[in-house]
C-alpha cells in the first residue's frame, strides 16, 4: 500500500500540482519576446530548429513553449528520466529516450525522423546535473543528425527565486517582468573533424553565456526596460492623453 501511494504521489499528484503552480505564476508575468526574427526566419523558411537553454533558466519556457508544439526532447533512460519523460508528455511534448551512455544512436535516429515530420527540438545543454553552463557534445550530435540550426533561447526575469540546487535553478516571482530572447541560428556541419567539433561546441557555449549576461544587464538599464515593456504606440498614446489633460 505504501509503495502504491508513493507511485501515485510521484507519478500523478506531484507532476500535475507542480505544473499547475508554474502556470499560475506564469499567468501573472509580464512577458516580452526579444529578437523574435531569429526564431521566425527559420520557421518561415519551412525549416524546424533546435531550442537550447541552460537548465537553470528553463522554467519560464515551460508554459511559453507549450504553445510551440510539436516539440521533441531527448531524455535519458534512467529512472529519473522516466519521471521527466512523464512530465514532458503531460506538457504535450514528445520524449525521446536515450543518451550518450545508453540508447543514443536510436534516439538520434528518432529525432531525425521527428524533425523531418516538422517537429522542433528542445535541448537543455547542461542538464540534468551539470556542470553548470557547459554545453555537452550531445547537442552538436543532435544538430548534425537532424540538420537543424541551433537557436539559443535565453530567459531572464527581473525578480526571481533561486533554489539551492547545483545550478541555482531560477523561478520568476509573481508579477515579475520576464524576457525570452532568441539568438541567431547556429549551423553545425556534419563532417567536422574532432578539433573543429570542439571549437564549435565552445563557440555555442560562449555565445549562450554571452546572451544570458547581456540579457540580464537589461534590468540595470531603465531606458531599455521602458523600450521593451512599453511599446512606442503606448508611449505616444499616454503622452497625447497627458497633453490633452494639461491643456
Amino acid at each position: 500500500m505504501k509503495k502504491k501511494f508513493k507511485y501515485f504521489l510521484h507519478r500523478y499528484f506531484l507532476p500535475y500540482l507542480g505544473l499547475i503552480v508554474v502556470k499560475m505564476i506564469a499567468f501573472t508575468h509580464r512577458l516580452r519576446i526579444v529578437d523574435p526574427e531569429n526564431e521566425r526566419d527559420s520557421l518561415d523558411n519551412g525549416q524546424s530548429l533546435i531550442y537550447i537553454s541552460w537548465h537553470q533558466r528553463f522554467c519560464p519556457g515551460i508554459t511559453f513553449f507549450a504553445l510551440r508544439k510539436p516539440i521533441a526532447i531527448m531524455i535519458s533512460q534512467s529512472r529519473d528520466g522516466e519521471f521527466i519523460a512523464h512530465i514532458v508528455r503531460i506538457l504535450g511534448w514528445e520524449p525521446v529516450r536515450g543518451s550518450s551512455s545508453r540508447g543514443g544512436r536510436e534516439a538520434l535516429a528518432r529525432l531525425k525522423e521527428l524533425a523531418l515530420g516538422g517537429y522542433k527540438i528542445g535541448h537543455i545543454v547542461d542538464g540534468p546535473k551539470g556542470p553548470f553552463g557547459v554545453v555537452k557534445p550531445g547537442l552538436l550530435k543532435i544538430a548534425q543528425a537532424t540538420g537543424l540550426p541551433i537557436v539559443p533561447t535565453v530567459t531572464s526575469a527581473q525578480k526571481k527565486w533561486a533554489i539551492n540546487s547545483w545550478d541555482r535553478f531560477m523561478i520568476p516571482k509573481f508579477f515579475s517582468r520576464v524576457i525570452i530572447r532568441f539568438g541567431k541560428p547556429i549551423h553545425v556541419s556534419a563532417g567536422l573533424s574532432e578539433d573543429a567539433f570542439e571549437q564549435k561546441r565552445l563557440f555555442v557555449e560562449h555565445r549562450l553565456k554571452e546572451l544570458y549576461e547581456d540579457t540580464d544587464r537589461i534590468w540595470e538599464d531603465p531606458e531599455k526596460i521602458r523600450e521593451i515593456f512599453i511599446p512606442r504606440l503606448e508611449i505616444r498614446t499616454f503622452t497625447n492623453a497627458l497633453r490633452r489633460r494639461i491643456l
